[in-house]
């Protein structure tokens, strides 16, 4: 069990590793989605991709046993603007790779960043979002604050569930440096993104923030105001979030208890 502590209804836990979180996180998540399948009969997750995330996929990969997942349909959270699927940084082709060829799930929507039209491949990905609801969103913190692709500042405010936006310098140097990209020039400048409004729409959130890389934003998450300059800190309004940290991203966090 990792330090719990709670800001403004918040549920945070820090744990001694990376491992240790991923873990946890997948417990989490696995323990939700039982439930969800339990009362409803079926389940509906969003999950993010990149380097944070492996840790929690791998663990969830090695529980496939525990849980129907034939039951679960499954969205992911934003994938680059006329990327090939077949690129190594694609978002499909990493959720494939680490997660949907090795679990069951009943459905994948994934979505299609070299549709002809990116409007309308919003339009239809908003639809299949809004079928039903949304049981749980799996997200992470990038190291500007961002949450899925919303850099700063975000529209806390847009009424698009999903939609085209531009990176800013500091999420594209974040690709190369997690060696998505041979170079900054290579990141391509615009993506689909689910909306923040629409992620804080899902009735549960798991927030998975590992890495000392990470530390500033965690602390601008948490001790920062809440603003679209630092888009993860709107997960401080959201009524059922849970975030799970190391000690490496909590490190800028006053101790636990402290004060």
């Amino acid at each position: 069990m990792g330090q719990a502590f709670e800001i403004d209804g918040l549920q945070a836990a820090i744990y001694p590793s990376g491992d240790a979180l991923g873990e946890a996180a997948a417990r989490h998540v696995m323990e939700h989605l039982a439930a969800a399948l339990h009362e409803q009969g079926a389940a509906r997750v969003i999950f993010a991709t990149g380097n944070s995330q492996l840790t929690f996929l791998r663990h969830l990969v090695a529980h496939k046993d525990a849980l129907d997942w034939s039951r679960v349909t499954a969205f992911h959270l934003d994938e680059y603007l006329n990327l090939p699927q077949t690129h190594p940084a694609s978002f499909r082709r990493y959720l494939r790779e680490n997660l949907f060829n090795h679990l069951p799930f009943g459905a994948v929507h994934l979505l299609n960043g070299e549709a002809p039209d990116a409007q309308a491949e919003c339009a239809r990905y908003a639809a299949l979002l809004d079928a039903a609801p949304v049981d749980l969103a799996c997200v992470g913190i990038g190291e500007n604050g961002h949450l899925a692709f919303n850099d700063p500042p975000a529209d806390f405010d847009t009424p698009a569930r999903v939609h085209v936006v531009a990176l800013d310098e500091a999420c594209r140097r974040q690709q190369v440096g997690e060696g998505h990209f041979p170079s900054f020039a290579m990141v391509p400048t615009h993506a689909l993104s689910l909306s923040v409004p629409m992620i804080l729409s899902v009735g549960h959130i798991v927030c998975i923030a590992p890495e000392a890389r990470k530390a500033q934003a965690v602390y601008d998450t948490l001790a920062g105001p809440v603003t679209p300059d630092c888009p993860a800190s709107m997960l401080r309004r959201h009524i059922d979030c849970h975030l799970f940290l190391d000690a490496e991203s909590a490190a800028l966090l006053p101790p636990v208890g402290a004060g």
